[in-house]
């Protein structure tokens, strides 16, 4: 692994969203895996696309068990040896990670792994006991939080002033309220154990975003029930940043004097995306 510029880790995200999700912490000693909801194959093709070595996975961590999530993790731990790390409980929500070597822990609590000091902090989702992550290393930071219908005091602490922050923006109300979703459905994911909308995001990033962080990333994203552009657009108009064009895809808030911009993205479903 070579060296990728001055910062000390990178985020690599190969898919977010209800079809699948796994990222990955770029630090000194290697890769952390956050959660893997594709086959074996898929990730290693979307790793390849992004320079990266799946040789170098030294370790990999749940947010929860939904099936977008884990239904990659046997085979992946049969054809690579790595760390498993998940909250207490969510292994035996399932036979087949039940039967993995996972270090459980409960979430409020730190550990390092591959280099990486990890803070984790208790999340809001209708499974057993779902968590987001703090990675730091040599005064840098990722914050990264997904699958969630709100964030405690906790949460906002650990996410807060990161130079990645990972932020879920799951759907955009309007869109939800008159798609084609059930109302059960609608009510489930517009609730506290549901989905960040992109408002609630928006109104989150400001409390989490500082003059320190240069890249903030929306999150799984409903392909039914918004659009990464909405998304983006709802960061831009909280933070009051510019579009970089039409489409909305980007936007950037610049800053005075030497301070980095902010730029703001989405992460898709089908695509790999590397920050560095």
């Amino acid at each position: 692994m070579g060296n990728r510029g001055e910062s000390k880790l990178h985020l690599h995200i190969l898919g977010s969203g209800s079809k699948g999700n796994c990222a990955l912490v770029e630090g000194p000693c290697g890769l952390v895996m956050i959660d893997d909801g594709f086959s074996r194959r898929e990730v290693c093709k979307r790793m390849h696309e992004l320079g990266l070595d799946e040789q170098d996975v030294r370790a990999l961590l749940l947010t929860h068990e939904h099936s977008d999530h884990v239904s990659g993790i046997s085979v992946w731990c049969r054809a690579f040896d790595v760390e498993l790390f998940a909250s207490v409980g969510t292994p035996e929500t399932r036979a087949y990670l039940a039967e993995l070597p996972f270090c459980e822990f409960i979430p409020g609590k730190a550990f390092t792994v591959a280099g990486i000091e990890v803070r984790t902090f208790a999340t809001s989702h209708d499974v057993v006991n779902p968590t987001g992550f703090r990675f730091s290393y040599a005064g840098d930071a990722i914050g990264y939080a997904t699958d969630t219908g709100c964030l405690s005091d906790d949460a906002l602490d650990a996410l807060a002033d990161a130079r990645i922050l990972a932020l879920e923006s799951n759907h955009d109300v309007a869109m939800l309220r008159t798609g084609s979703y059930p109302r059960y459905l609608q009510d489930r994911i517009m609730s506290e154990r549901g989905h960040l909308s992109n408002e609630q995001a928006a109104d989150a990033a400001l409390k989490l975003v500082t003059d320190r962080t240069e890249q903030l990333v929306a999150m799984h994203i409903s392909q039914e029930n918004n659009r990464p552009s909405l998304a983006v657009r709802s960061f831009a108009q909280a933070l009051g940043a510019e579009l970089d064009d039409e489409l909305g895809s980007t936007a950037t808030l610049t800053r005075a004097g030497s301070t980095p911009n902010l730029r703001i993205r989405a992460a898709g479903q089908n695509r790999p995306l590397s920050i560095r």
